[in-house]
């Protein structure tokens, strides 16, 4: 049997939750289930989107914040709080720089209505083709290291 080949994610969380998961080398999405998080194996590659500064606030960021790859299948579960216990990956964050997803709207072929082009982010986890990953992604990494 063939491995399957290597897919893109996009999650999209608070620009604030997604530097506290660079820190903790985390991948956690759509409130903590685990559906999302099992659609994904080992060398994926996952970009972070914000379209906010910080949850529940009005304050907008419209960027995507993270670029990284899941390094390994475990799937487990981490007890924030007592009512809390989301489902988590583990992710190796690749260094890279915030951009805005305006300037990207009209290439990006996930995003079907330029019109209404936020449309797509409202599931909080989606796959993206390798075109789109490419795109996002070398705007992500151009200059880093400049």
């Amino acid at each position: 049997m063939m491995d399957r080949a290597r897919k893109n994610w996009v999650i999209v969380a608070s620009k604030d939750h997604v530097k506290v998961a660079m820190a903790q080398e985390i991948a956690q999405t759509c409130h903590g289930k685990s559906s999302p998080l099992k659609r994904m194996k080992k060398g994926d590659f996952v970009i972070f989107y914000s379209g906010k500064q910080t949850m529940g606030k009005p304050e907008k960021s419209q960027e995507f914040t993270a670029l990284g790859k899941i390094i390994d299948d475990e799937i487990y579960q981490f007890q924030v709080s007592e009512d809390f216990c989301p489902a988590r990956r583990k992710v190796e964050f690749i260094p890279s720089k915030d951009i805005s997803i305006l300037p990207l709207i009209d290439d990006l072929e996930f995003i079907q209505n330029k019109k209404k082009w936020g449309y797509p982010f409202r599931f909080g986890f989606f796959e993206i083709n390798q075109h789109d990953f490419d795109t996002i992604s070398s705007h992500m990494l151009q200059d880093h290291y400049a």
